[in-house]
C-alpha cells in the first residue's frame, strides 16, 4: 500500500491543517520559520519525507509566502518527495489577468506558471477569474483543481433567510452568484460597476425590486471593502429590510470591515479561507474530500 501523503504546513494554517487532517487521516508537520535581522528567512521540513507531500498555503498577503514556496518545494524534492500538491484557499494574483497599457506585467500568467513549475497538483477555492475560463489556463500544472465556497455561503444564508435576495456588486461576481442561488433556488441580480480607482467606485443597481426584502450581497472577495459598501448604501437607500454581506475571502485589507459595517450591513459572513473573525463557514471537508478523491 502506498505511503499516506504528509501535510505540512505553516503555523498559521494549523487550525486549517488539522480540521483536513480529522477527515483525511493524514498525519500533519509543521514547516518551521525563522527570520533573520536582515529580513531573510530560514524554512525547516521534517527530517524525512514521503513521496507525496502537500503544503498548505494560503496566498493572502502574497509576496513572502512565495518566497516560502519555492524554497519548500524545491527541499521536499530533494529530501525524496516526487509529488507535491499545494493547497492554497486563497490563490493570489489572479486578478491580472490581461495589460491594459502597454508594459504590464500580466501577474496571473507569471504566477501560475511558477506555482505550476513546483507543485504536481493546485487546489484552490474561487480563484478570481474573470477572462480566463478554467484555472488550468492560469495555472498550467498537471493537476489544477478549483473549488467554491459558493454553496456553502448559500447553506449560511439559507439557516437565517427564508427568501433573500442576492445581489452580486459587479458583473465579475456573476459565476459565485449563480452557484449560490442555484443551491436553494434564491432570487438573483447584479450590479454593474464603473472603478475609478483602487477606492472609488459607482455602482448602478440591478433592475429588481428591492424594497421590504432581505438582501445578502455576495462575491468572492472583500478587499478594500469600498464597492460592497458602496453596494450596501444603495440597496438600504432603495428601501431593503437589511443588508449581510457573505464573501469567500475575508482579505479586508486596512479598514474595509469598518467601511463594509459603516454602509450599514448587518451580518458579514466569510469562509475559512483566509483566518479572520468574519468566518462562518469552513471549506475543510470539502478540502479534504478533494484530497481524497483526486489519490493526491
Amino acid at each position: 500500500m502506498a505511503t499516506r501523503p504528509l501535510l505540512l504546513h505553516f503555523a498559521d494554517d494549523l487550525r486549517l491543517a488539522s480540521a483536513i487532517a480529522q477527515v483525511t487521516g493524514f498525519d500533519i508537520a509543521p514547516i518551521q520559520n525563522h527570520r533573520f535581522p536582515d529580513g531573510e528567512i530560514k524554512l525547516q521540513l521534517p527530517a524525512a519525507l514521503p513521496a507525496r507531500c502537500i503544503v498548505l498555503r494560503s496566498l493572502h498577503n502574497p509576496n513572502e509566502k512565495l518566497v516560502e514556496l519555492l524554497l519548500v518545494a524545491r527541499a521536499a524534492r530533494d529530501f525524496g518527495s516526487c509529488h507535491l500538491t499545494l493547497v492554497a484557499p486563497y490563490l493570489a494574483y489572479m486578478r491580472q489577468d490581461m495589460a491594459f497599457q502597454s508594459g504590464e506585467v500580466i501577474s496571473q500568467r507569471v504566477i501560475g506558471r511558477f506555482l505550476a513549475d513546483l507543485f504536481d497538483s493546485v487546489i484552490t477555492v474561487d480563484p478570481h477569474l474573470h477572462r480566463v475560463g478554467k484555472l488550468s489556463e492560469a495555472v498550467p500544472a498537471t493537476q489544477a483543481v478549483s473549488l467554491s465556497g459558493a454553496p456553502l455561503l448559500a447553506d449560511l444564508i439559507a439557516q437565517h433567510h427564508t427568501n433573500p435576495l442576492l445581489i452580486g456588486p459587479d458583473e465579475e461576481s456573476a459565476q459565485w452568484l449563480a452557484q449560490a442561488a442555484a443551491a436553494h433556488g434564491f432570487e438573483h441580480a447584479v450590479c454593474k460597476k464603473v472603478r475609478h480607482g483602487d477606492r472609488e467606485v459607482d455602482i448602478a443597481l440591478p433592475g429588481v425590486s428591492i424594497a421590504g426584502r432581505a438582501v445578502v450581497l455576495l462575491d468572492d472577495v472583500a478587499s478594500s471593502g469600498h464597492t460592497l459598501a458602496a453596494a450596501t448604501t444603495q440597496i438600504l437607500a432603495a428601501g431593503a429590510s437589511c443588508v449581510d454581506v457573505a464573501v469567500t475571502h475575508a482579505l479586508f485589507a486596512g479598514d474595509a470591515l469598518q467601511v463594509i459595517q459603516r454602509a450599514g450591513a448587518r451580518h458579514i459572513w466569510s469562509t475559512d479561507c483566509i483566518a479572520h473573525p468574519t468566518n462562518a463557514v469552513s471549506m475543510a471537508a470539502v478540502l479534504a474530500s478533494t484530497l481524497i478523491s483526486q489519490n493526491i
